[in-house]
């Protein structure tokens, strides 16, 4: 490993890159790691819980998905364990600690939270939130916070302002800004001629949901479109039109997540032109297929695009990036490490980018020379880098991680 990693130390030092000043940027770039792929999206409300509605949807029965919040939190520890650099956890309202009790989902508190906080310390990482807006009676109308009944409405309302009391506590207790993701699963499956309406009724919602404000070192809000959800086909109200305007005029976070768009949009090209004008971004990365499908993510020339986009634009520091996917139907242990580890690697052939050089071609107008390196980057050795990151970070290279998640497997999963 030393050898190669010394060649290919060599060969990108030829186009003015410090693999080793690389790798120690890597290690720094947190990535934020989502829990539901480990459960299917099911939660801990209830002994039994299971995701039910919302356009959303995982599929598969794979044996060994976590059935409680403490068999939960090993997967993690083992996902954790095969990623190289800093990780942050992503979890959902419906994965507070209740410790065997019903607690509404306007009731909750940092106190079903503060399992996790201590989670995160022992386990170095930071927290993020997401208000949980589905899978419950009062969503099945098809319409939470864009509801025109009242009661609803301020149920899911209150639903959300504790979910940003919660994230101010973690973040607080951690040091670490938690990020409080808002995603709503309204609409319609039909033709609907109410549209203004619906949309009116969210911008107030969420206005009221803001109007107490907290530090961005405890927390900070972002929201999500969707271009549509299973039973959803026809109308979303959250769209992304509504959440960018939103976003801009309310100074928060715009999520994009590269399965919520038409199959032909590319999310890399979106991130330049948010930029200008959002006050950051965070990602939810995915692999759809055809439709919001929450494949894990591989590394794709799109993945990479991503990246590129946000390291050519310096903005490491206002794109948050994140995991989002939920397959049921292989090792959930092994499908959650393998996306984040695909991240890194695109982090990577990002970072090890020769940028300035391209830009110069770029400004002389040299077009083949530009084109020409950005070929052959694409056969550089990347990977013999990659291996010296996993080797520091003290994580099993590739075509060793996998049998980690294997030996877990038989001695862990399979015994559930």
């Amino acid at each position: 490993m030393e050898e190669n990693y010394a060649l290919a130390k060599q060969k990108y030092s030829s186009l003015g890159i410090d693999t080793d000043k690389t790798i120690g940027e890597l290690t720094d770039i947190p990535i934020s790691i989502h829990c539901w792929q480990l459960d299917d999206c099911g939660g801990f409300e209830t002994s039994d819980a299971v995701l039910s509605g919302g356009g959303i949807l995982s599929t598969g029965c794979y044996p060994g998905k976590a059935r409680n919040l403490n068999e939960l939190m090993d997967d993690l520890e083992k996902v954790l364990s095969l990623i190289p650099g800093r990780k942050k956890v992503n979890i959902h309202a419906i994965y507070g600690d209740f410790k065997g009790k019903k607690v509404g989902r306007a009731e909750i508190g940092p106190e079903h939270f503060e399992s996790w906080v201590k989670w995160a310390k022992k386990n170095e990482v930071g927290l993020d939130f997401n208000p949980s807006l589905f899978s419950h009676p009062l969503a099945e109308s098809g319409y939470t916070l864009a509801n025109q009944a009242k009661e609803i409405r301020d149920f899911w309302i209150e639903h959300v302002k504790r979910s940003r009391e919660i994230s101010n506590y973690i973040g607080k207790e951690l040091g670490i800004t938690c990020i409080n993701n808002i995603w709503i699963p309204d609409g319609s499956k039909d033709n609907t001629v109410t549209r203004l309406e619906h949309r009116q009724i969210l911008k107030d919602a969420l206005d009221e949901i803001f109007e107490k404000d907290f530090p961005d070192n405890n927390m900070m809000d972002a929201v999500e479109s969707k271009l549509f959800g299973i039973g959803l086909e026809s109308y979303t109200v959250g769209s992304n039109e509504f959440y960018f305007n939103y976003a801009v005029q309310k100074g928060k976070l715009i999520t994009l997540d590269t399965g919520h768009f038409h199959p032909t949009e590319l999310v890399s090209d979106k991130i330049p032109a948010a930029l200008p004008f959002a006050k950051g971004i965070l990602l939810h990365l995915s692999r759809g297929i055809r439709w919001d499908s929450d494949h894990v993510t591989t590394l794709s020339e799109e993945i990479i695009a991503i990246m590129q986009e946000i390291v050519r634009a310096g903005a490491l520091d206002r794109v948050h990036i994140g995991t989002d996917y939920f397959d049921g139907s292989i090792n959930r242990v092994g499908a959650l490490a393998l996306g984040a580890r695909t991240i890194k690697k695109a982090l990577l052939f990002a970072l090890l980018e020769p940028t300035s050089v391209l830009r110069e071609y770029e400004i002389s107008e040299n077009f083949f020379a530009r084109l020409a390196l950005l070929e052959d980057l694409k056969i550089a050795p990347a990977g013999a880098v990659w291996e010296k990151l996993c080797s520091d970070s003290g994580v099993p290279g590739d075509f060793k991680w996998s049998k980690d998640v294997l030996d877990y497997e038989r001695d862990v999963l399979n015994k559930r």
